[in-house]
């Protein structure tokens, strides 16, 4: 591959295609195309120099076209959000299977040379995940399959579908399950926001607000690692270029509480609140980990962005969008 070879980034528009393309753009890639089904004016990030396209990637018809010419393709485009969005939502979850499922078709009979999918912790049995003391989870423990109802499910099959193509059709696909990506230039409110995004939103919402209250889905003691969008990146197009052909977890080893995640974000934000817990509300599976023994031993790396450190660049981030829509102000999240 040289960096004059056409990338397409499908979901270009949302949080990890839209870091995608603006990384790709830094090490020096001249031909990129990003794909989304939302109006460009909604994208977290745009840029002049690439070719962005308005396409409904569960359409197969528009698949072909937005891989048209490619050589690799990184597919990020789904319906999704966070806990409150997929326990809700599950047939949009998996209507998601179309775009994969399209987007293999394409690539097959267009020639990409690499196609990466972005799976997702969620495809593990749920029965490991019982414990808030949860033993991290190896790949091996998707089987025998219990994933998380919908959008677990849709991933465990379209993990499938990249196997199959690969194994028949010779496409190259690489697969990793994601283990809750996080940073700035996201998703931090309206429904489909992740914890750590929405744990923000609400301190200085507290904080703006001066109503010191905050409130907390489930007891809080539930379990999970959350991965900053820089090891993110590097781990997807690390593995995508690698021989390595299996599903692999790219996450943080870093386990946290959900109360302790709320400790961070109050110690970034300065300020302490009361805290109400809210035990219907969604709060997915009691504990979840990744374990990255077999990324330490096939890339020889793993996520290492420290949580506090890449909280607190997520923090300021929100907290100037809020303060910026807060005083009328024009929110400049746009390239």
């Amino acid at each position: 591959m040289t960096k004059n070879d056409l990338v397409v980034v499908c979901g270009g528009g949302g949080f990890i295609g839209g870091h995608l393309i603006a990384d790709l753009r830094r090490q020096g890639f001249t031909h990129l195309r990003s794909v989304d089904c939302k109006p460009q004016s909604q994208w977290y990030q745009r840029f002049p120099d690439v070719d962005n396209r308005v396409l409904d990637l569960e359409d197969k018809a528009a698949c072909y076209s937005a891989l048209q010419g490619a050589h690799t393709v990184y597919n990020h485009a789904a319906d999704m959000g966070g806990m409150g969005f997929i326990e809700l939502n599950k047939g949009l979850c998996m209507l998601s299977v179309l775009i994969n499922t399209h987007l293999l078709m394409a690539a097959k009979d267009l020639g990409v040379q690499r196609f990466f999918y972005a799976s997702s912790a969620c495809v593990y049995n749920g029965d490991k995940q019982k414990d808030p003391q949860v033993t991290a989870l190896k790949e091996a423990d998707a089987y025998p399959a219990l994933p998380e109802d919908g959008y677990g499910w849709e991933k465990l099959f379209s993990e499938r579908m990249c196997r199959h193509f690969r194994e028949d059709f010779g496409v190259q696909t690489r697969v990793a399950r994601y283990h809750n990506v996080y940073g700035p230039l996201g998703t931090y409110d309206g429904g489909r926001e992740k914890a750590p995004a929405a744990t923000c939103r609400k301190v200085i919402q507290a904080k703006l607000s001066g109503k010191h209250e905050l409130e907390i889905w489930g007891d809080g003691k539930q379990t999970r690692s959350f991965m900053y969008i820089d090891d993110c990146l590097k781990g997807t197009q690390m593995l995508t270029h690698s021989d390595f052909v299996e599903p692999i977890n790219i996450g943080s080893s870093e386990l946290v509480t959900i109360n302790q995640l709320v400790d961070l974000v109050e110690a970034i934000a300065e300020i302490k609140l009361e805290r109400r817990y809210k035990l219907d509300a969604p709060k997915g599976v009691n504990g979840r980990n990744s374990d990255n023994t077999l990324i330490q031993a096939t890339l020889g790396w793993e996520p290492d962005t420290r949580l506090r450190d890449g909280m607190e660049k997520t923090y300021r981030w929100i907290y100037d969008e809020m303060v910026a829509r807060q005083q009328g102000k024009a929110v400049h999240r746009y390239h």
